[in-house]
């Protein structure tokens, strides 16, 4: 049985994907202000409204986090895995993600948070 509930890492696997989402967004913003589109007005408003949700959703996070008590860590990285540590009810968790996973899913979540903001 896992120490940590399904809920639980759900929130912390937000503390991992969001700010990564949140600096693509910042990074993508800065490129379309700087392209030489003729019409850069849709793409910055797109990323805008997408960086808003992942904003508010980070917010979110941040205070379930806080009220139940749990934190997270980034542990060791090398070229194929990222180490984080979730901290949650006296419990300490060390999971090691697949660099290629987590892009990959930062990818689909950026697909999902311009589909709302659309």
């Amino acid at each position: 049985m896992p120490l940590i509930s399904a809920e639980a890492l759900s929130h912390f696997e937000n503390m991992i994907y969001l700010p990564m989402l949140i600096t693509i967004l910042e990074r993508d913003r800065n490129v379309f202000e700087k392209s030489p589109f003729k019409l850069k007005g849709p793409y910055v408003k797109l990323v805008d409204e997408a960086t808003k949700l992942v904003r508010a959703e980070l917010k979110a996070t941040n205070i379930y986090l806080r009220r139940h008590n749990m934190n997270m860590l980034r542990g060791e990285t090398d070229d194929t895995f990222t180490e984080y540590i979730f901290l949650h009810g006296g419990y300490e968790e060390h999971r090691r993600y697949l660099n290629v996973r987590l892009r990959n899913r930062t990818e689909e979540l950026l697909s999902v948070y311009f589909a709302m903001a659309g």
